[in-house]
């Protein structure tokens, strides 16, 4: 079993949110890696895909009659849906339940292209033996949309190709208040849309992650 410095311990922990602890969590995560190799990389590579792949995200199937806005790690597996926030909470605890550090990491987006709307968007990064933190995003697949698993190279579901958004190199334990809020308090998908957070909602994480030039 791999030992990690103590400053990773908070990558580990379970907590209400990313529910690594939880039954079902733990069930599905112990599931994946024995569906493989049993690796780091080959159970997170798993463990990404079932949540890109079986995790629908909320705004693509907003039309559907069962959609509830999700939060939790154990609401998103047993409701199969939510935001990227949410699919991210979900993966971070997937491989925490696998012995995996993970964080969670934001980016900022347009939502407008050319206009002056901007939110933030969700991710992780685990720490891959031999790769050191690695960037991977569950979003979902779309047409203009491709994530995949291919360390040390990453691809992301967004190219950053308009002027304002950013990367940002912290690595939180926990999801930061603005989304928990977020999505807790919203009563509908719609209603999460509208009121999306922008970057000024993030604080100072603990670790940093050394971006590349993108």
């Amino acid at each position: 079993m791999t030992t990690y410095p103590p400053q990773f311990a908070p990558y580990l922990a379970a907590s209400p949110i990313v529910a690594a602890d939880h039954p079902e969590i733990r069930r599905l995560a112990a599931e994946l890696q024995a569906a493989g190799d049993g690796s780091p990389t080959d159970t997170a590579r798993r463990c990404f895909e079932y949540v890109r792949d079986q995790i629908r995200h909320s705004w693509d199937y907003r039309a559907d009659a069962h959609n509830p806005l999700t939060c939790a790690a154990p609401q998103v597996l047993a409701e199969r849906t939510g935001y990227c926030y949410a699919k991210s909470h979900l993966l971070a605890a997937l491989l925490r339940a696998n012995g995996l550090p993970a964080a969670l990491c934001y980016q900022r987006l347009t939502l407008e292209p050319g206009g002056e709307r901007y939110c933030l968007h969700g991710l992780n990064a685990v720490y891959l033996p031999g790769h050191s933190w690695y960037r991977l995003d569950p979003r979902g697949n779309k047409p203009g949309v491709e994530t995949r698993f291919t360390p040390p190279s990453e691809q992301l579901a967004f190219a950053l190709d308009y002027q304002g958004e950013l990367d940002f190199p912290g690595l939180y334990p926990e999801p930061v208040a603005a989304i928990q809020d977020l999505l807790q308090r919203c009563a509908s998908v719609q209603e999460a849309m509208d009121q999306l957070p922008d970057a000024t909602a993030l604080p100072p994480a603990p670790l940093n992650l050394p971006l590349k030039e993108r």
